[in-house]
């Protein structure tokens, strides 16, 4: 009877232990807001979502941080320190332009103070850009500069048609990041300064770096010049030939976020 009673307590205190330590992930879903019309002819939203399944998707990342213990969030408003609490990790990726979307939501003072206070706490901060015809950069670049980057108006390993993908490759050495990919694919980028306290993370064969960190009170900010890992590039489109291991690049990052996260 003894040993059923501490167990009926042991359990619950587990199971609470369990989810203290769960950590979330949020991807914003307010500075990228693209619609285009579905099969149907109604008006939906696309692009670099969690639960979008297709190329254009991130479910595949997603199913990665999940296997690493992360809860997912998306976040459809603007950045607060009430919606972001409760976050170890928030991603924004391509904000709109007008191309994009013909009433974008760009990054003000107020969310760059706002996004800055919360990396200060713990937070893990990750952007990613993409070539300057892609991205809306003068807007991003001001929360970019507040941890030292800059996202720059160039384009890095251009890859004409799927006949010079190899255009797009780097290869990875002795990274303390990626650790198990040696290899990946990274076509149509921009490049990333660094000031003050950020530093390359990786940088691709010509020496243009392409992802970068910097330290930011208790948190981390990391930029990356590309949307990289989403549903196309990590889900076997890349010709085995070539060798990329995008999959194995996606785990490592996430490995990496979870050990950078406040627990």
């Amino acid at each position: 009877m003894k040993s059923k009673f501490i167990y009926s307590l042991i359990l619950p205190l587990a199971l609470f232990a369990c989810n203290v330590s769960a950590q979330t992930v949020a991807l914003d879903y307010y500075f990228n807001h693209e619609t285009h019309k579905n099969s149907s002819g109604e008006l939906e939203r696309f692009h670099y979502l969690w639960e979008e399944t297709d190329n254009n998707g991130y479910s595949i990342l997603g199913e990665i941080f999940k296997s690493q213990g992360f809860k997912l969030k998306s976040l459809d408003s603007t950045p607060t320190a009430s919606n972001l609490k409760g976050s170890s990790v928030y991603i924004i990726v391509d904000p709109d332009s007008k191309k994009e979307n013909p009433s974008p939501n760009y990054i003000q003072p107020a969310d760059v103070n706002n996004i800055a206070d919360w990396v200060k706490q713990g937070g893990v901060l990750v952007m990613f850009a993409n070539d300057s015809a892609n991205v809306e950069l003068p807007h991003f670049n001001k929360l970019a500069n507040a941890f030292g980057f800059n996202f720059n108006n160039d384009l890095q390993n251009h890859v004409i048609d799927d006949d010079h993908f190899e255009d797009g490759g780097v290869i990875i050495k002795n990274n303390p990041v990626f650790k198990t990919a040696g290899k990946i694919y990274m076509k149509d980028v921009c490049s990333i300064s660094t000031t003050d306290s950020a530093k390359p993370v990786l940088k691709n064969n010509t020496g243009a770096t392409l992802i970068a960190s910097a330290k930011c009170g208790k948190g981390m900010a990391i930029a990356i010049a590309d949307p990289w890992l989403y549903n196309e590039y990590t889900n076997g489109r890349l010709p085995a030939k070539y060798g990329f291991e995008n999959d194995k690049a996606a785990h490592d990052l996430v490995v990496w976020l979870k050990s950078l996260a406040v627990k």
